[in-house]
């Protein structure tokens, strides 16, 4: 399936509820790679319309420089999907998440339900993109189908508190619980071209903690976490953003497989390790990473 969307760095996705105009200007002045602006379990069930008000409003008034703004949608089958995407649709968001995905079919609604919207817009078709957030059982079991729902599908988020709640698993510190299912996420988004997204860290004042999580995270391949709060969201960057040695050690290799290549060599040793170009494509990646986030050219 061909994606149509440019990658671009999703280290911290800040969810902000959509009733309170306070915390989503606020977020609007942030530096933060994806701002979503929430209509679901953010919000109060007497606060649902009201928040739509409040995002549409945001929406055309804010300012929000080159931040990603999506709209998080009530979850297909509530009955709230739909008007939540109508009502601000004319606010001209990057995109929509929706929640609680569990099959492919009900990703393809909402990307049938945003093409008849961008036709009667008259915009390019994909402009909207979507994420999915995967978070109970029976979406892990359909993961594979539901990242190769829709070329406009751009990420999976996870859900691991929820996916608990629907399992009845007990949560802990190290998460084996959830490991499985995590793997499984990243393994469909790497499969169909997608960013994979972990879920959040409740404990928003532990900033160490956030961190440790987010840095086991980028080692399982995940490229960044939900957020919660603004405090969270250097720890996060720093987690999912290569360090300086990381990079310096990446370009080194890169550098070096490629004069081998030149000199027609393919294994070779660098610092008593044998490097082939199974080695190389993790140091690559690194590379990546750092230009997509700025921090080389």
């Amino acid at each position: 399936m061909i994606r149509t969307h440019p990658y671009r760095v999703r280290r911290a996705c800040l969810y902000m509820p959509g009733d309170s105009m306070r915390k989503i200007s606020k977020a609007a002045g942030l530096a933060v790679d994806t701002i979503i602006i929430d209509l679901e379990d953010g919000l109060g069930y007497n606060q649902k319309d009201a928040g739509r008000t409040v995002a549409l409003e945001a929406l055309q008034t804010l300012d929000f420089g080159h931040n990603e703004v999506l709209v998080r949608a009530n979850g297909v089958g509530t009955g709230r999907t739909a008007h939540d995407i109508l009502a601000t649709f004319d606010g001209k968001p990057d995109g929509y998440v929706i929640p609680k995905v569990e099959n492919a079919e009900q990703v393809v609604y909402v990307d049938h339900l945003l093409r008849d919207l961008e036709a009667t817009a008259a915009m390019p078709l994909g402009t909207l993109t979507l994420h999915a957030i995967v978070e109970s059982a029976r979406g892990i079991v359909d993961v594979q189908r539901i990242a190769a729902a829709s070329p406009r599908l751009t990420a999976l988020q996870f859900g691991a508190e929820d996916l608990a709640g629907d399992m009845g698993l007990t949560r802990t510190a190290a998460g084996h619980e959830v490991f499985h299912a995590r793997s499984s996420v990243v393994l469909a988004a790497k499969a169909n071209g997608l960013q994979a997204i972990d879920g959040v860290y409740l404990a928003y004042q532990d900033e160490a903690g956030a961190y440790a999580e987010a840095k086991r995270m980028a080692e399982m391949g995940f490229e960044g976490k939900m957020a919660i709060h603004p405090r969270q969201l250097d720890p996060f960057h720093r987690a999912f953003t290569p360090s300086d040695d990381e990079i310096a050690a990446a370009q080194r290799l890169v550098e070096a497989h490629e004069a081998h290549q030149q000199a027609g060599v393919g294994a070779f040793v660098l610092d008593g390790k044998m490097i082939d170009p199974a080695i190389v494509k993790p140091a690559e990646q690194v590379l990546a990473k750092a230009r997509a986030a700025g921090k080389i050219g």
